[in-house]
């Protein structure tokens, strides 16, 4: 029995099951294979955000900010990274990121520090409110996301990281051709 047919047996299966059901039935000579693993990491991440953003807003942060003193929290002591450094961890742009440093300098989180051996250049450092509340946010985050898993045992939660691993290292690795 393959993925699809699976779906059907578990009552109606999921929201992929259904519209592979759908394309099977308007397509039935495309294979939508992709579909069953891509769609759902897809649909999964849509499933989930909505209380990832509202834990991070129950700290007064959106997700951007959180990434910022997140990056800066598990970059250890002394909790401070060059701006290139951090726009490259992220992988959002140096006009994103002056405005999420902004906020988060004027809300007491981070603070502009010249550099020690190049009064010319900027680090930004974590303020101990700052690594007092990425922590906190982090710690929350975590039960949040782990109560999502409780339909999958350990084993099944390690296996599943093992498999999203591979498949994510090995599209990292290929050139992704632009959508268009």
């Amino acid at each position: 029995m393959n993925e699809l047919e699976a779906g059907e047996g578990a009552a109606g299966g999921d929201h992929i099951d259904r519209l592979r059901r759908q394309w099977a039935l308007e397509l039935p000579d495309l294979d939508t294979e992709a579909m069953a693993i891509l769609g759902r990491a897809y649909r999964l991440s849509n499933l989930v955000r909505a209380s990832i953003e509202a834990t991070f807003a129950n700290f007064n942060l959106d997700r951007g900010e959180f990434d910022v003193i997140a990056t800066l929290r598990r970059s250890g002591p002394p909790y401070r990274l060059t701006p290139t450094e951090l726009y490259t961890l992220l992988m959002v742009s140096s006009g994103g990121l002056t405005h999420r440093l902004d906020r988060l300098e004027k809300a007491g989180l981070i603070q502009r520090e010249k550099a020690p051996r190049d009064g010319r250049s900027v680090l930004v450092a974590l303020t101990q409110a700052g690594i007092e509340l990425a922590e906190q946010a982090f710690r929350t985050d975590m039960a949040n996301e782990s109560s999502f898993l409780h339909a999958l045992d350990a084993k099944e939660r390690e296996v599943l990281a093992v498999l999203l691993r591979k498949l994510i290292v090995g599209i990292e690795g290929k050139a992704l051709p632009a959508a268009g």
